[in-house]
């Protein structure tokens, strides 16, 4: 449990601070910036992501900062991103372990081949690389195709089968 952060539920009011830190967070790990405008993106966060993903919040306790991001349907995980000064801190780490936790089933991600930092923090949390390629990304970069299998998720099966 990381004491820094609280993790709270998206809402609206969190909209700048959060496409600040998650576009700063993406620069940082691509070494480009972002393509879309802040209204677009403000747009694809609030109408698109919000509408079709749970999205949970970091946020600093001491200053009420955005400090991460993490987005997931009952399948993938869409969007992980963690402000460039307070990564490796454990953010991230406790916003995969609560999606993890409320995980019916196995999770899928795609993380970009160039970003070396994301893929050792992926396999470190139990993600295998399962694909290479060119998955139809806008930012036109080798992505790869990481999965989670959640043992949990089994184990209730087979002792709901058996029982």
């Amino acid at each position: 449990m990381n004491h820094k952060i609280e993790i709270v539920d998206y809402h609206p009011r969190y909209t700048e601070q959060t496409m600040m830190m998650w576009r700063s967070s993406k620069e940082k790990a691509l070494g480009k910036p972002e393509a879309h405008d802040l209204e677009a993106h403000r747009y694809y966060l609030n109408r698109i992501l919000a509408a079709t993903n749970r999205i949970y919040l970091a946020i600093e306790r001491r200053t009420g900062r955005v400090l991460g991001m993490i987005a997931a349907d009952d399948t993938f995980i869409t969007q992980l991103y963690v402000a460039p000064g307070s990564q490796r801190q454990g953010i991230g780490s406790s916003l995969v372990h609560l999606i993890k936790e409320t995980a019916s089933g196995d999770l899928r991600l795609y993380t970009f081949e160039v970003n070396k930092g994301a893929r050792y923090f992926w396999e470190k949390h139990g993600f295998i690389e399962r694909e290479i390629g060119q998955h139809d990304n806008e930012e036109g970069l080798v992505d790869i195709l990481c999965e989670w299998h959640n043992r949990s998720a089994f184990s209730r099966t087979i002792h709901y089968a058996y029982s």
